[in-house]
């Protein structure tokens, strides 16, 4: 068995690269549309992974976006994505330039939980040990739910 996607509708393709793309840094790898279907999917992968998915050899986000409107709830009934990165400050920092609320802040200098534009929870994890609790991060309080 090998695992190979977790698949996440979406409702607006831009906003969601956005968040995905140019907040988190995952990368397009590839893209489907089927007009008979009506719909998009967009395939994406961490950075260090890219080459890797390209031959279905690492695990992947799957965007749908379906062309005609539909309304989903929630998005906290899926659970959540997790990112092993190599600074959660300078990634939280990022983020929060893009835009993203930080719903509980890395105070631990370990893990930190963000919302896509969708409302699905993403976990980010200090790879290795966690780093020295640091200011702004060490004082903030979480935001809404996670």
């Amino acid at each position: 068995m090998q695992y190979l996607h977790t698949m996440i509708r979406i409702t607006d393709i831009d906003a969601s690269l956005r968040f995905y793309c140019d907040g988190l840094g995952l990368q397009e790898v590839r893209r489907y549309e089927s007009e008979a279907g009506r719909f998009t999917l967009l395939f994406l992968a961490a950075p260090g992974d890219v080459e890797a998915a390209k031959t279905n050899k690492a695990p992947l986000v799957e965007l749908t976006y379906n062309w005609d409107s539909e309304e989903y709830a929630g998005g906290r009934n899926f659970g959540h994505l997790a990112y092993r990165v190599d600074d959660i400050y300078a990634c939280c920092d990022h983020l929060v330039s893009q835009g993203v609320t930080i719903n509980r802040p890395p105070r631990d200098g370990y893990m930190a939980f963000v919302k896509s534009p969708d409302g699905i929870s993403v976990e980010l994890l200090q790879s290795g040990d966690p780093l020295p609790p640091a200011d702004p991060w060490a004082k903030m309080s979480n935001t809404g739910t996670w």
